[in-house]
């Protein structure tokens, strides 16, 4: 079992990351924008669907890696570094856009809602190199199985994303005029999202884990 101080810390990296504009971020609001709440809603399974196909591959593919190379959680701590400062400066380089500057889409079924929001996430490989070099700082032999750490950990993000991306399809349309009346706010959003994952980067390069 992890302990609780993992948990929490967790928690709060797997907050400030589904708060980084990403991908599926922009697609749920400009889908329930243009389409609304319940396209969005049928989309976001879509999207958890994928998840878990990550979650269980990628918990699956740790556990085996620690066991055979145990010199390759150094390895992916550091690519773990490296994809969070990327990602911090993903959210402010000039040009990057914020997920409340929507784009129209067309009005679909809800077959192909699903399909869309699945494979925006499926085919997504940061959702895959979050997990690979995110998971192993929060995981301890000591604690029992890894892959049953892994499952608990793509679990607990998965509530937090389904959660968090939930309350942002019911307001995105209020969100999005909110923020596109306030372009100052844009700015300060997208710097404190990349102030937060350079705090996390930090804490990762720091942090010797096991």
């Amino acid at each position: 079992m992890l302990s609780i101080n993992d948990v929490v810390f967790f928690a709060l990296a797997a907050l400030g990351l589904v708060l980084t504009p990403g991908p599926n971020m922009i697609y749920l609001i400009s889908r329930s924008i243009t389409q609304g709440k319940r396209a969005g809603l049928v989309s976001l399974v879509g999207v958890i669907v994928g998840f878990l196909g990550h979650i269980f591959l990628v918990s699956a593919g740790l556990t085996a890696v620690f066991l055979a190379i145990p010199m390759a959680y150094e390895i992916l701590r550091w690519l773990g570094v490296g994809y969070l400062l990327y990602l911090a400066w993903e959210s402010v380089k000039p040009g990057s856009i914020s997920p409340f500057q929507t784009r129209d889409l067309p009005h679909d079924s809800d077959g192909k809602l699903f399909r869309m929001g699945f494979l925006t996430n499926a085919l997504n490989p940061k959702v895959a190199v979050f997990y690979l070099s995110f998971f192993p700082q929060f995981t301890h032999p000591e604690y029992g199985s890894l892959w049953l750490q892994n499952i608990q950990l793509g679990f607990i993000q998965l509530t937090i994303s389904g959660t968090v991306n939930t309350l942002i399809i019911l307001s995105a349309t209020q969100l999005a005029r909110w923020f596109q009346t306030r372009p100052t706010y844009i700015r300060v959003q997208k710097w404190m999202m990349a102030s937060i994952l350079t705090g996390l980067a930090v804490r990762m390069a720091v942090d010797k884990g096991k």
